[in-house]
């Protein structure tokens, strides 16, 4: 098992951890509700953006390689995402 922040015991860690977790949510919310996004558009790049991100947090901060069938199924979501940004 990868040890990452939240498993330490050192209290500075865990909150650094937090903290930064809190800065990336602020950002994240600024940027989907500032603009006058397309509801349906922004539905797409949504998901698009969660499996990504999601994805990266796996492998870099826990170690989990995507398999063969999450990377095909990430193609597909990637894929469908641009077409609802190109022909919406």
């Amino acid at each position: 098992m990868v040890r990452t922040a939240l498993h330490r015991p050192s209290g500075a860690a865990r909150f650094l951890t937090f903290a930064f977790g809190a800065v990336l949510l602020f950002a994240y919310g600024y940027t989907v509700n500032a603009p006058a996004w397309d509801f349906g558009r922004l539905l797409g790049l949504y998901v698009v953006f969660f499996f990504l991100v999601a994805q990266t947090i796996s492998w870099i901060g826990f170690g989990q390689r995507p398999s063969l069938a999450v990377v095909c199924g990430g193609v597909l979501i990637v894929s469908g995402g641009i077409m609802i940004a190109a022909f919406q």
